[in-house]
């Protein structure tokens, strides 16, 4: 009954354990005023934002239906669902959690039991006695409750660090998110891109069988020679040879699909993709401005809790420059079986352990240097983080301007190669010009008409990198079906 009404005694440790909210050492965490993300111009509009191709709207959660291709918004459902980078992702964040709740553990008292029953002899000689004691039953049964008071805040800092490292798992995820979605995005336009270049290749070798015919009649007429019968079967030969590289290439993108879509390329379904062109926007895109995203790309979220965990550890680095105190209550009984919960039997204590390490200023000091140094290390890497992405869509933003102006230039030499083409083959039928002249102009038609194909690509390309490069896609309602995970932790940069 003492025993029981000890145990009950036991919120005394709690009110003791009050004392641990006393304070914490270390830094109290907030993004430096000298970070590169407090600098005004880092939220400015974009430089590159002036082109015609840009807009200053925000860009909205799920860029890709932009595109308005049910095709490309089903690949990536599938792709969130299944991708293999996203599953890796969520088992980091996963794993991050639970440490992080070992650490909240760490607040919870603990509490143990023993009973340790036996049967023997003890030794009469250490007691003084001349005759031996009898065999005899005898046990030792308790309760033990330990309190760490955080005095000093070492497991509260633990906490913060663990809390942001979680954060920061959950910003990694998002992350994967986004590259999965550009990723994906990509490989399909390889794909569709592959099919147009595809046609038009085999546009190319169809002008150029017509060519042939055409030269074959004239030599059966006598106005032609077995040279020109050579250069145009040849030519022919070229443009056939420009068709494996675009068939490859179309079948690896088909892959890549398979790939990021959790599935084997033999399991790629053919028919899924009923694509002739790779997707493009004629609309100007939204790309907001440095504000937007910094607060939207995950990498930026990532680092800024990175930064977070680092100045919480030289708290906890800290806090072995003091004492540490656990409060302990212990009750339990010991004595004779045959006397088993007698009152002289019960036994009980409660107080305070401290230890602390002397001198305390050795290797304590050295892992505050230490945390210091990971602090000052995750700052460069947050900077570096800012800049880069502000780097990426600026650089993404010129790129695809100026192909923008590059594929309009290819599309108005293609049109004039066309004209020049379809009139060279007239004026040859009726001899007013040589071979080689209609030979030439239809291999300028041939290679304007391949690389506005290929522009057309790049264009896509460029404007998925650009897509990447501001950092959407991660957001929860960007899907209906994805790998469980709960949302993500609310933005902290630039609101310390």
């Amino acid at each position: 009954m003492k025993l029981l009404q000890m145990i009950r005694s036991a919120p005394v440790l709690a009110a003791l354990g009050a004392l641990a909210a006393c304070g914490s050492v270390g830094p109290d965490y907030r993004v430096p005023d000298e970070a590169a993300i407090r600098r005004p111009a880092a939220a400015a509009p974009f430089i590159g934002a002036a082109e015609k191709s840009f807009k200053s709207e925000p860009l909205p959660p799920q860029w890709w239906r932009l595109y308005q291709d049910t095709a490309l918004d089903h690949l990536i459902q599938q792709a969130f669902a299944a991708n293999t980078d996203l599953r890796v992702a969520a088992a980091n964040l996963s794993r991050a959690r639970a440490m992080q709740q070992e650490a909240e553990a760490e607040t919870n008292p603990l509490v143990g039991a023993t009973a340790a029953p036996g049967f023997g002899r003890p030794s009469a000689v250490a007691m003084g006695l001349a005759q031996p004691l009898p065999d005899a039953g005898s046990y030792d049964a308790g309760v033990s409750i330990s309190y760490q008071a955080d005095l000093f805040g070492k497991i509260a800092r633990a906490i913060e660090s663990a809390g942001a490292d979680t954060e920061a798992a959950q910003a990694g995820y998002d992350l994967v998110r986004v590259t999965v979605a550009a990723d994906t995005a990509r490989a399909y336009a390889d794909a569709c891109a592959a099919v147009r270049q595809i046609e038009v290749a085999q546009q190319s070798v169809d002008l150029q069988q017509k060519s042939m015919q055409l030269t074959e009649r004239r030599i059966h007429a006598g106005r032609g020679t077995a040279i020109d019968d050579a250069r145009v079967r040849s030519e022919l030969e070229q443009r056939h040879a420009a068709l494996p590289p675009l068939q490859a290439q179309q079948r690896t993108a088909q892959y890549r699909l398979a790939a990021l879509t959790g599935r084997l390329p033999a399991e790629m379904a053919r028919d899924q993709l009923q694509c002739h062109a790779a997707p493009r926007l004629s609309a100007q895109i939204p790309v907001g401005d440095g504000a937007q995203l910094l607060r939207r790309r995950p990498d930026v979220r990532q680092a800024e809790r990175g930064l977070a965990s680092a100045s919480a550890r030289i708290g906890v680095a800290t806090a072995d420059l003091y004492p540490s105190i656990s409060l302990g209550l212990s009750a339990g009984s010991t004595g004779a079986l045959d006397r088993f919960g007698a009152g002289n039997a019960f036994r009980w204590s409660l107080g305070p352990l401290i230890s602390w390490t002397l001198p305390s200023t050795g290797s304590a000091h050295s892992r505050i240097a230490q945390a210091e140094a990971g602090n000052a290390g995750a700052l460069a890497h947050f900077d570096g983080v800012v800049l880069n992405a502000l780097r990426e869509v600026e650089s993404a933003m010129t790129v695809y301007a100026r192909e923008m102006d590059r594929n309009a230039s290819l599309k108005a030499a293609r049109d004039q190669s066309a004209l020049a083409s379809g009139q060279s083959h007239t004026l040859y039928g009726y001899g007013k010009i040589d071979f080689l002249s209609m030979l030439d102009a239809d291999r300028t038609l041939a290679a304007t008409d391949a690389a506005w194909a290929a522009s057309d690509a790049q264009v896509a390309s460029d404007q998925i990198a650009l897509f990447l490069a501001l950092g959407g896609g991660w957001e929860p309602q960007a899907c209906d079906s994805c790998v469980a995970v709960a949302s993500p932790a609310a933005d902290k940069v630039g609101t310390r």
